[in-house]
């Protein structure tokens, strides 16, 4: 880790690790050509597990249409990569249907229980129970993503919900093989897995160790609870056997989401966050997601900069980045929350007219500039009265052969969610209530802060980094991309976005370039390792606390080229998962 200089021992030692960090990341060796994307003429599918892109394949072989594809793979996701997300976490979806070319999202995160409150993670001092947001029952949210998808078949769905879900069900029952990642992932989690009885009964084998690499994981209870819902769809697991189990347990362990709250839960479908960029029409997430406005936000204050001239692998490209880049995560921490609660000012965050604010702000001489949140109410067609006066989810991607467009992002939150196994059911329950502002300037997780706009209440949705976005050129499909890793799947979707439309890379390029982030707090610019020493050197005299740090952001993207009609996919080279078509 390198400090921000403040005085002459700080950047002796600086430099000295510097020197060591160049003996391990030599220049010349930072950018290792990205293999060829996969190609396909009759559409393609982009997940985080190859059986999930195999079970998206073979509906789009089918015949089914992206929607399809996208509940299959998620469905059996859930299944394969049950620490990224499952039935028992939220997600959101972003659907552009070719028919009427409309694009709507489907808003499927969880919710507060109506017993939640806003000091409920705190003690009688006031301070913050260290553990209560992130482990155990209480750290839970109402699920959504069973509700999400219900809605999104129901409008778009070709097929039934037995054939859909046919690979997941399978998966579950007979089990899948371990990868050598998978098995450090269940390892690492195994304290965990001893506190509840219901994890440890899963997730060990009989001599009490985790699954591990080679291992046959075979999951029955999740398998009969995946039957169950493939016969009678949402009404079975908001009301039915699977909600009954639920509320049972959750009184047994003491957590307080009820059969009420289950049974209350209602999808809500959006009016996308729709922003141009270089004759690019961009389609993301609206609030409670944060990830959208800010995509859009960043890509307004690049717009005016001329990025080719810029090197992309240059310290010049990387500061101005990451200065856009802290800009709209200082106005995350103050203006963004669920939109049921809080009046979010997206329309003055998206303004290009904010932008320019913005991009003022970031010095052409570099030297950083960012350092608080700006007003973007102030670019709405009618601000408040008050201003006037002084006053470790997954993503997925699909595009079928009709132009239909999917970009769904899923999520437990961290690892495994709250690490509980709900009962008999077999799914973990997320732990998403730590994404509230538990307490005004408290970092969450990922080291975010919040402050009243995403305070804790009763059926409220808390903020989320989900980022899933659609690329239209002329009005016609042109990529479907998001990502996985908290607030980095912000920037890295930014980045890939950035690469193919600035760059002219190919999409597995795209995704495969080292990238930065930075989300103001902590005030830390992180790079990947492939970065070189001597940029990261630059960036460090630029007045950035340089941070060299294996970012985990995965992001999935596919896209189709406009000139050639083909279809092109690609899975980041950091994970496991794999893209394929239909030729």
């Amino acid at each position: 880790m390198f400090s921000h200089p403040h005085s002459r021992p700080s950047r002796f030692i600086f430099l000295a690790l510097l020197l060591f960090t160049a003996i391990l990341f030599p220049v010349g060796q930072t950018h290792a050509a990205a293999p060829d994307p996969a190609w396909s003429s009759k559409g393609m599918a982009s997940t985080a597990h190859p059986l999930a892109t195999a079970a998206a394949q073979k509906v789009l072989e089918d015949g089914g249409n992206a929607v399809d594809a996208a509940l299959a793979a998620i469905y059996t996701l859930d299944v394969v990569t049950p620490y990224s997300e499952g039935l028992g976490g939220g997600e959101f979806w972003v659907v552009h249907w070719a028919k009427d070319g409309s694009v709507i999202t489907i808003d499927g995160r969880e919710s507060a229980p109506a017993a939640a409150k806003q000091n409920m993670y705190l003690d009688t001092a006031g301070a913050v129970i260290p553990g209560l947001s992130t482990y155990g029952p209480l750290a839970g949210g109402v699920p959504g993503s069973v509700a999400a998808r219900e809605e999104a078949l129901k409008r778009y769905g070709s097929m039934k919900r037995s054939r859909i879900m046919k690979d997941a069900i399978s998966a579950a029952d007979k089990g899948f093989i371990l990868t050598p990642s998978q098995g450090a992932i269940f390892e690492a989690a195994g304290p965990y897995f001893q506190q509840y009885e219901t994890s440890g009964a899963v997730m060990f084998k009989s001599d009490t160790t985790t699954w591990s690499v080679g291992d046959r994981f075979i999951q029955k209870d999740l398998a009969s609870t995946l039957k169950r819902i493939a016969k009678d769809g949402g009404d079975e697991f908001y009301r039915g056997e699977t909600a009954e189990e639920f509320a049972r347990y959750m009184q047994e362990v003491g957590g307080i989401i009820t059969a009420q709250d289950l049974a209350d839960y209602t999808p809500i479908v959006r009016e996308p966050i729709h922003g141009e960029y270089r004759g690019y029409d961009i389609y993301s997430m609206p609030p409670p997601s944060s990830g959208g406005i800010h995509l859009v936000q960043i890509l307004n204050i690049l717009e005016e900069w001329n990025l080719e001239q810029f090197d992309r692998y240059s310290a010049r490209y990387y500061h101005h980045l990451g200065e856009a880049m802290e800009a709209a995560f200082a106005d995350r921490s103050h203006f963004l929350g669920d939109p049921a609660f809080v009046n979010v000012p997206t329309e003055g965050l998206t303004s290009k007219e904010y932008a320019v604010e913005l991009r003022s702000s970031i010095n052409s001489l570099w030297e950083r500039k960012v350092r608080g949140p700006g007003d973007p109410r102030m670019y709405m067609e009618n601000p408040p009265d008050s201003l006037i006066k002084p006053s470790h989810t997954s993503h997925l991607s699909v595009i079928d052969q009709w132009g239909n467009m999917v970009a769904l992002t899923t999520s437990v939150n961290t690892h495994f969610g709250s690490k509980v196994i709900v009962g008999s059911n077999g799914f973990f329950l997320n732990n998403t209530m730590d994404d509230f502002s538990i307490q005004p300037g408290h970092p969450n997780a990922f080291g975010l802060i919040g402050e009243q706009a995403n305070a804790i209440r009763p059926e409220k949705r808390p903020l989320s980094s989900m980022t899933p976005t659609l690329v239209l050129k002329d009005g016609k499909p042109f990529m479907a991309i998001g990502a996985a890793g908290g607030p980095r799947i912000i920037t890295s979707t930014l980045q890939s976005v950035v690469n193919v439309i600035d760059f002219g890379a190919d999409i597995q390029e795209a995704i495969s370039d080292p990238r930065i982030h930075h989300q103001w707090s902590p005030d830390y610019l992180f790079i990947d390792p492939e970065i070189s020493p001597d940029c990261a050197k630059e960036l460090y005299r630029l007045g950035h606390r340089v941070v060299r740090y294996d970012l985990g952001s995965v992001v999935q993207g596919v896209m189709i080229d406009p000139e050639t009609g083909l279809y092109f996919g690609a899975a980041d080279p950091r994970a496991g998962g794999t893209a394929a078509g239909v030729r």
